[in-house]
């Protein structure tokens, strides 16, 4: 039986050095949790097959359920993903005929041999994976079932990303995680020194919602606030989170009588 963990890799080098912003794990994040999940792990690698096969490794042997992959899947020497992964599963790297399939008919080709090297590259999974086809390019979504963990490989291109997350892999969260989430942003005029009591009082009588403040994101409408839920069903953690944010309003008018 798969846990509910759900870690996330974003992958390339380009990111660690700051030159590119990680804007796919914001986005990634924010998806799992309205479809019912919570990523608990967020990691950041280099194109490095070292330091990319133990993270990876780790996070199996952590017996997470759903290990989320973006980045490397590319034609280039520095795209490993889907090579690591085969190691860490013992499969061998194979080229999946229907995503070649697929390149032909989008491309209009007759011939096999008309296929380009780059393509053929991106077509390579291990031996096993499932593939679903990317509308928005060419580096397929890659699925591969490992003991206890399902790892799923997604292009970083976000709008790649975004287009094979929405069709292939939004569903399979949606299924597997039965929770639904809830979230609202509240601003108060406290300090935070005197508003971190109050969310820890709302969130010993509610134990299913987190409160979290952003001190960065103050602004002359005060601090802000996320405070956030999950239920069964979408109605359940609305009125979970309603009733959240209403017991933490009044603790703040309590604490500070003229807001």
């Amino acid at each position: 039986m798969p846990s509910d963990l759900i870690e996330l890799f974003s992958i390339g080098t380009e990111l660690t050095l700051g030159q590119i912003q990680d804007t796919n794990a914001h986005w990634i994040a924010q998806q799992v949790f309205r479809l019912g999940g919570t990523v608990r792990r967020v990691t950041m690698l280099r194109d490095n097959a070292d330091e990319m096969r133990q993270a990876f490794s780790e996070s199996i042997r952590r017996e997470t359920g759903l290990i989320l992959m973006t980045g490397g899947l590319g034609p280039t020497p520095d795209d490993m993903t889907s090579k690591i992964v085969a190691g860490l599963t013992e499969r061998e790297l194979i080229v999946d005929e229907e995503t070649v399939q697929n390149y032909m008919e989008r491309r209009q080709l007759t011939d096999r041999s008309e296929v380009s090297d780059s393509l053929l590259e991106m077509a390579t999974v291990p031996a096993g994976a499932k593939t679903y086809q990317n509308s928005a390019g060419w580096a397929p979504l890659v699925w591969v079932e490992h003991q206890l963990s399902t790892i799923l490989m997604m292009p970083g291109p976000p709008r790649e990303m975004k287009s094979v997350f929405e069709d292939h892999v939004a569903p399979l969260i949606s299924e597997r995680y039965s929770h639904l989430g809830a979230s609202v942003r509240v601003a108060v005029n406290l300090p935070e020194s005197r508003v971190s009591p109050l969310m820890q009082e709302v969130m010993e009588k509610f134990p299913t919602v987190y409160l979290k403040a952003y001190v960065a994101l103050r602004n002359e409408n005060g601090l802000a606030v996320d405070i956030i839920t999950t239920g069964e069903t979408q109605d359940e953690a609305d009125q979970l989170v309603r009733q959240a944010t209403d017991c933490f309003e009044q603790l703040v008018r309590q604490t500070e009588p003229t807001l």
